[in-house]
């Protein structure tokens, strides 16, 4: 017997807050549309796909400038909602997209319900497929009543933070993982003591806020699987975190979930760092779904041409967010308020950044005022920001992103850099000199500082730290698209052979030139970003663009670990170090001019004294002269393919020089403690080809 459809008293309500809040008189609705003629608030029960209830507002009385809004005084908060509009639909012409048969998603919803389990479609009973079924959502109240035990934010200063980035699904899904949740918060709570343990004090999470994983019709050629959006960078609701990323994503419980594994994560001291897709949404080019924005004020959420109205694409997905329109950039900030205010996070990635400084046309302003309202919010004051600078369309800004000081970039810069240098290029000399001091030349200007550059060789987007020694070219046949997707200026050499081998020598390099990139990004100035399963040598077999795999590609095999705990063991040596000096990360720039007798870095080719900045040039040496009662380092970096013999300075009066490093060495003599170093017995030392040798006085 069917059940009965509810009734509801209601009052005019109130336009602020946006989204529904509960007050005491009942629960608020509050919508934008400017030109939306028609709203009504549609109400569904837990698993009934007809409404029960749908509430036509009246544009009189539930309607304050731009703002439809209504107060609903005997909710029931157990229901789902989502809004009917009605306006004109002519994308061609004006531009609006109103599709009255469709239920558009409230932006500011901070739930949605389906989705809770992963890569499972929704199905209509009893109804032909539709090929929008698996976008189908519906937005839950959540009730902020959360009991974090007094938990703040770390505040870790940005030149102190080595940050690690992570996939919440990928990091446990593999059956080796050993949780109890795998593929879950919970998941990664499991694995806190580990992080612990590596030293890092921030993770950096792919995406999170709700996506829909089925929305790729691509199909592995190899296995005949249907692809999946595994990333994340295709997202449904800024506010909402995954559903299917929880044990019971049921009822709102993400938000609890996501908010357990931010407080366990502050528990152990370690920051959370969001990466958030701002640039576009999920719902694509013209032959896309309308979700929420599409269907609430196309003219107003998307860049759209002038005349011809398609959707402008600089994000390389179908659409691109209208971000510097005042409307746009205040749900921007609401949002960004939510998850630092609300969710405890710690920080943000801002995916594709450059478009957060286009206008309405695409064209880059030059003080966007999007990018200023981040760098200058009150509550976001002490929420590390980091851009990608640059986006799909060819815009490129890494070190004029912005001039404001809380800006940090990801410095692309100091990859590819530090890669041509890996693989023994010409030219690579003198530019890994200034990405190792800091990369001055970007980010020496208008105040800011070397923790303005956020230090990669490896992100989830190319290829893992052993496949860059493993691979020279991609292999992203699994994908589905002949090999076409992923960068081909991957600036990588497999060290003499393509893919997998059983070559002593060849194993022997490449476990030589992990270790090098490893001991370059730890020690470098600026704020290093490692890529989680590189300190056990993961890799996703040659695929550059691993967007589409949500399998033993891109999980994360713990069995790595327990096969190499001689590499975990050097990035964890080589993070304890970095957090034990300072003059691994310092807060300002080396002085161009130091007094004499005063230098803070001498540089050297072979001999001391000597430089060679030349093309041809194949080694680099530094020394960091310590201070406050810090010892001094001497690093040696060698990209030629033969040993190459450095002769090291003079120590200080009464010390001796120990070696520490050597990527050469096999373990434990890689990396040895300070206690166990030896002093050199004389002043030369040789560096294998592709090697690094560290040493401390």
């Amino acid at each position: 017997m069917p059940r009965k459809k509810v009734n509801f008293t209601t009052a005019c309500g109130s336009p602020l807050p946006m989204g529904v809040s509960r007050t005491p008189q009942g629960y608020n609705f509050a919508l934008f549309s400017r030109h939306a003629e028609a709203v009504s608030l549609v109400f569904f029960r837990t698993k009934e796909e007809e409404p029960v209830f749908e509430l036509e507002l009246d544009p009189y009385r539930n309607r304050t400038g731009e703002v439809w809004h209504v107060l609903i005084k005997d909710f029931d908060p157990r229901l789902r909602y989502g809004y009917r509009l009605q306006g004109p639909c002519d994308p061609s012409g004006s531009g609006h997209f109103y599709q009255p048969d469709r239920i558009m998603l409230d932006p500011y919803a901070k739930a949605l319900s389906g989705g809770s389990d992963w890569g499972v479609a929704y199905r209509r009973r009893g109804r032909r497929p539709d090929p929008l079924a698996s976008f189908q959502r519906r937005c839950l109240y959540i009730e902020d009543d959360f009991d974090w035990e007094g938990d703040r934010p770390l505040n870790i200063p940005l030149e102190e933070s080595i940050i690690y980035e992570l996939h919440l699904r990928g990091y446990t899904c593999h059956p080796s993982s050993g949780v109890g949740n795998p593929g879950t918060y919970r998941g990664v709570i499991e694995k806190i003591p580990y992080l612990k343990k590596l030293g890092i004090t921030a993770v950096e999470l792919l995406p999170v806020a709700e996506f829909n994983e089925l929305e790729n019709t691509r199909i592995n050629p190899a296995t005949g699987e249907r692809l999946k959006n595994f990333w994340g960078y295709s997202p449904l609701a800024f506010f909402a975190p995954k559903a299917a990323y929880a044990v019971n994503g049921r009822n709102g419980n993400q938000v609890r979930e996501f908010k357990e594994l931010v407080k366990a994560l502050h528990a152990a001291g370690i920051e959370v760092i969001l990466d958030v897709v701002y640039n576009h949404t999920a719902e694509g080019g013209a032959d896309g779904p309308a979700i929420s924005f599409r269907g609430i004020d196309n003219v107003i959420y998307y860049l759209l041409d002038p005349v011809t109205r398609e959707y402008l694409n600089f994000s390389g997905c179908g659409n691109t967010v209208n971000c510097n329109h005042p409307w746009v950039r205040h749900v921007i900030m609401d949002c960004l308020r939510y998850w630092v205010m609300e969710m405890h996070v710690d920080g943000f990635r801002f995916d594709l950044a450059s478009i957060l400084g286009r206008g309405p046309e695409g064209e880059v302003l030059a003080d966007p005022p999007m990018v200023e309202k981040i760098a200058e919010d009150p509550i976001l004051a002490h929420t590390k920001i980091i851009a990608e600078a640059w986006d799909a369309a060819g815009l490129y800004q890494v070190g004029s992103f912005s001039s404001h000081h809380r800006w940090a970039e990801l410095n692309g810069r100091f990859r590819d850099d530090v890669r041509r240098f890996l693989c023994g290029q010409q030219n690579s000399v003198a530019p890994l000199a200034t990405r190792i001091a800091g990369s001055s030349d970007l980010y020496g200007h208008n105040g800011r500082q070397p923790g303005n550059s956020i230090n990669f060789i490896t992100s989830h987007d190319g290829f893992t730290l052993a496949d860059l020694v493993s691979y020279s070219r991609k292999h992203n046949q699994a994908n589905g698209e002949d090999n076409r997707d992923g960068d081909n200026h991957n600036i990588a050499w497999n060290s003499g052979v393509e893919g997998p081998s059983d070559d002593p020598a060849v194993v022997a390099l490449r476990r030589r030139r992990v270790r090098t990139a490893a001991v370059i990004l730890l020690l470098s100035q600026g704020v290093p970003m490692l890529l989680a399963g590189d300190e056990f040598g993961r890799s996703q077999q040659g695929n550059n663009n691993a967007y589409c795999q949500d399998n033993e590609i891109s999980w994360l095999d713990w069995e790595l670990a327990e096969r190499n705990p001689d590499l975990v063991n050097f990035f964890r040596g080589l993070i304890a170090l970095r957090k034990k000096y300072r003059l691994f990360r310092r807060e300002s720039f080396f002085a161009a001019e130091p007094p004499p007798g005063q230098a803070e870095i001498t540089w050297q080719a072979l001999v001391p004294g000597r430089q060679d900045w030349s093309a041809e040039a194949r080694v680099l040496a530094f020394q960091l002269h310590g201070g406050e009662g810090e010892p001094d380092f001497f690093v040696m970096l060698n990209s030629a393919p033969a040993a190459r013999v450095f002769t090291v300075p003079p120590p200080p009066s009464g010390r001796r020089w120990r070696k520490l490093i050597d990527t050469a060495a096999a373990p434990p003599a890689d990396l040895v403690a300070e206690t166990k170093a030896r002093p050199l017995r004389r002043p030369q030392v040789t560096v294998a080809g592709f090697g690094a040798v560290v040493l401390c006085c």
